[in-house]
């Protein structure tokens, strides 16, 4: 085993652990195998989104903090993760359990309890860890307690402390990359600051880390416009929900929604909020926010009655001569005698409410776009910046050699060497282009390999047509840039110069990928979505490439794909940043990502508002979209806002997809039933016979293509060479119902008053030409999408185009590419097609 590959640029390594939001970074800590020569285990200075690189604050932190297995899987798998203090359940003295663990799992979120237990910091508080906790003996610390608590009780007295950690020290949060914490609370400034100094160390910690605090502004018995200027004068941007208010918003204070102070500003939405979290990562500011959520109306205490209930609970404790840290527990324990426990109910409300409030934030902020790198770690869409920009952190490395502090690891949460690989992939996918495009396809490239039997025909046999197995056969061999989302984009780009298409896939950093790139760039396509991920380390990273065995009559024969890529490496993030960058109006997704990535990308098509089109490329594949763990995530959506509109598959793609869509209960749910039966197929046969024919009807298509209506509403069924099958759901007002050349291919109405639902539209198209002498039939059903998407980007209506997308289709079958040069000329003809809709 060459050693060399056990080891990384650290400046890699730690951009990923530090730098990166570990919400989007596979694992946390180096293994023993990733070591420096001197055989310790190598920490590099950070460097954050901005372009200047600073030391790691806390490089001891990975020796000691321990990291539970649900916060590290949540953190490798991107996953929002809303960190909560071990102090609200040991110092809240709310006498009840609070359930924010299960707040926070029903909004989707996982819980990070934070605390100190046995002298070791630890993320991620089991149960059974939180119940030692609340049983006490319990203290807060904070920063400056740390090293007595690691240093000398962890050495001495191993099991007889249980040490909850309040807020901060936040440095935990921060290392991890945790951005979102929900509290009740913050500290602040007291009265009396002047003569006592007394300033909550939270303050201070938040100007100094950055991560999102959500509380209901700080109590109200502090000095609330003094805590407002410290705050700014460390960096603190401070906001408030405005929970439907107008005008100037007040600042909460805790019991009370105001506290007669503006609040600096103001946020509508959690979106918001999510969107400067992630702007304040990318402008690599390190200062926290503090994002206030005033407490539920109707748990608030008014205003004026808290404000009587502090100002004698304040005077009673400085006239009993309480300070210090004796100060705020006295407080606290007279409001609620005075408030007679009503404050009780509003702390336990508003901390749920705050929990609540900060799973929504992280939930949106999983999925904004986290996917931004320094220039020095995003790899471009080219061979050549990809080797450069590992050489350029190779440098940097050997450069900072006495900026590198080396510590032993002891950390429960680790990373290998094959492992690291996938968070470098992520790293160098890159930003998406920001671009308008009007399509987005979003598939595979391939390197394809078409080898076409060349065996001598023996006379009145049909023996020498197919290839010989077990053994090597003659054959012209061809080598051409294919993929399905590359030649549906080609395609599209090809015929019509004014629509503008981009292509977002990958490809790995070895031969065939740099010829991939070059034979983009030589295409004129904007390939902005294409990106290199390096293939050093992981297998998995290698450019996909296509084989297929063609016999005597140019017919397939069988065909081996490796694509792997697109199945081993998910960016969910990334898919969602490309599209909305894109704005597309049409978002072409082929079936050769994981069943998680097909679905992440009808979820970015849908938020972008755009209609989406699926392309099932083989029957193995055209499964994934109705497969049982897709149907355990993200559920499909249903007539008339279902998430795909538009599905090609040719007919053994649409049984293979049928029999996964019943097998796996999609045709079990009430909603789809539903809307097939008000769709009135029954005793439709005779109809679609009239319509159709015989033998296609006896062949099972079309009743197979009216049951994927309810989920794909529009389904074009190629036929080979007997045409293609268009089926189409009808909303109750489509004229075709009604009159006209339409009316002849309905085959059924709606009966039962559904309010979506108008019919049924199925039409058969001859194929436009039939072709003796086929060259390749190579990406013949991605040029006909491509071009049909090209024509509906345009404002062309299906029937219209569908045989616009034939005759290109016949193009190909004359060509040795995977998509003809020579669409081009069917421009004419397509805008002929747009124009007639």
């Amino acid at each position: 085993m060459n050693p060399s590959r056990n080891l990384f640029p650290v400046s890699r390594i730690f951009s990923v652990l530090t730098a990166r939001p570990l919400a989007h970074s596979a694992k946390l800590l180096l293994s023993q195998h990733t070591l420096c020569s001197s055989h310790q285990t190598c920490f590099e200075p950070d460097r954050q989104y901005s372009q200047q690189p600073s030391r790691n604050k806390y490089p001891a932190l990975s020796g000691v903090l321990q990291i539970s297995e649900e916060i590290r899987e949540a953190l490798a798998t991107s996953k929002p993760v809303v960190a909560l203090e071990s102090t609200i359940y040991t110092h809240g003295a709310l006498g009840e359990d609070l359930a924010l663990e299960k707040i926070i799992r029903q909004g989707g979120g996982v819980p990070a309890v934070i605390g100190v237990l046995d002298g070791v910091p630890k993320v991620g508080l089991t149960p059974d860890e939180l119940e030692r906790l609340v049983a006490g003996p319990a203290q807060k610390v904070s920063r400056r307690d740390l090293s007595y608590l690691v240093g000398l009780v962890s050495q001495w007295f191993p099991a007889r402390l249980a040490i909850p950690i309040p807020i901060f020290p936040a440095v935990f949060l921060s290392f991890l990359r945790i951005r979102v914490f929900g509290t009740g609370g913050l500290g602040g400034v007291h009265r009396g600051w002047q003569e006592s100094l007394d300033i909550s160390a939270d303050l201070t910690e938040l100007g100094r880390t950055r991560v999102a605090v959500v509380s209901s502004g700080c109590k109200g018995f502090l000095d609330i416009p003094r805590t407002l200027e410290y705050l700014e004068t460390q960096g603190v941007f401070v906001s408030t929900f405005s929970d439907g208010r107008k005008g100037d918003v007040e600042f909460p204070a805790f019991w009370a929604r105001g506290s007669g102070i503006k609040s600096p500003f103001t946020l509508q939405t959690e979106r918001d909020a999510a969107a400067i979290i992630q702007a304040q990562e990318r402008l690599g500011i390190e200062s926290g926010l503090l994002i206030a959520n005033p407490i539920p109306e109707e748990h608030a205490i008014p205003q004026d009655e808290m404000q009587t209930a502090i100002e004698t609970a304040v005077a009673e404790a400085a006239e009993m001569g309480y300070a210090g840290p004796r100060n705020t527990p006295y407080i606290l324990k007279r409001i609620r005698d005075l408030t007679a426990e009503r404050s009780t109910a509003a702390n336990i409300a508003l901390v749920r409410s705050n929990v609540s409030r900060a799973t929504k934030i992280a939930v949106e902020l999983s999925n904004l776009d986290s996917n931004h790198e320094s220039p020095s770690t995003a790899t471009p869409a080219s061979s050549q910046g990809a080797t450069a920009a590992k050489k350029e952190q190779t440098t940097s490395a050997d450069n900072q050699n006495e900026e590198v502090c080396t510590v032993p690891l002891q950390c429960t949460a680790m990373v290998s060497a094959s492992d690291l690989t996938d968070i470098l992939t992520y790293i160098e996918a890159g930003q998406p282009s920001r671009n308008k495009a009007d399509i987005l396809v979003a598939g595979s490239v391939a390197v394809d390999l078409s080898c076409d039997y060349a065996g001598e025909n023996v006379a009145g046999s049909t023996e020498m047509i197919l290839p010989h197995l077990h053994t090597s056969n003659p054959a012209t061999i061809t080598q051409s840039i294919g993929g399905v989302g590359y030649n549906v984009a080609l395609a599209a780009h090809l015929v019509s110069q004014e629509t503008r298409v981009r292509l977002c896939s990958l490809v790995g950093d070895d031969i065939a990928g740099h010829t991939v790139l070059s034979a983009l760039q030589s295409t004129g396509m904007d390939v902005s979505g294409v990106r290199c991920l390096s293939g050093s380390y992981h297998s998995s990273a290698r450019t996909a490439q296509y084989v297929a065995v063609n016999d005597k009559q140019k017919n397939m024969f069988t065909a081996m794909a490796d694509m792997a890529i697109f199945s081993k490496h998910s960016f969910p993030s990334y898919w969602e940043s490309a599209v909305a960058g894109a704005r597309p109006s049409w978002l072409a997704v082929d079936g050769n990502w994981s069943e998680g990535d097909i679905r992440a990308w009808l979820r970015a098509g849908s938020r972008a508002g755009a209609k989406v089109a699926f392309e099932p490329v083989s029957t193995a594949k055209s499964t994934r979209l109705f497969s049982k763990q897709s149907g355990k995530g993200i559920t499909l959506g249903l007539w008339p806002r279902a998430s795909i509109d538009i599905a090609t598959p040719n007919q053994m793609e649409l049984r293979a997809m049928n029999a996964a869509a019943r097998k796996n209960d999609y045709f079990e749910s009430s909603g789809w039933f539903e809307v097939l039966d008000s769709f009135g197929m029954s005793g439709a046969n005779e109809r679609m016979r009239m319509v159709l024919g015989n033998d296609l009807v006896d062949s099972g298509t079309p009743q197979m293509a009216s049951q994927m209506l309810p989920y794909i509403p529009t389904m074009i069924t190629k036929l080979g060479p007997k045409g293609v099958l268009l089926t189409m759901a009808l909303g109750p007002e489509d004229p075709r119902l009604r009159s006209g050349e339409g009316l002849k291919h309905i085959v059924s109405k709606c009966t039962s008053g559904h309010p979506n639902v108008g019919g049924v539209y199925m039409r058969l198209f001859p194929t436009v030409e039939r072709v003796p002498d086929v060259v390749s039939v190579n990406g013949v059903g991605d040029t006909f999408l491509g071009v049909l998407i090209a024509g509906l980007a345009q404002g062309g209506k299906i029937e219209q185009l569908i045989d616009v997308a034939q005759k290109a289709a016949v193009f190909t079958l004359r060509s040795r590419q995977s998509v003809s040069e020579d669409l081009g000329v069917l421009e004419k003809d397509l805008k002929i097609a747009c124009a007639r809709s």
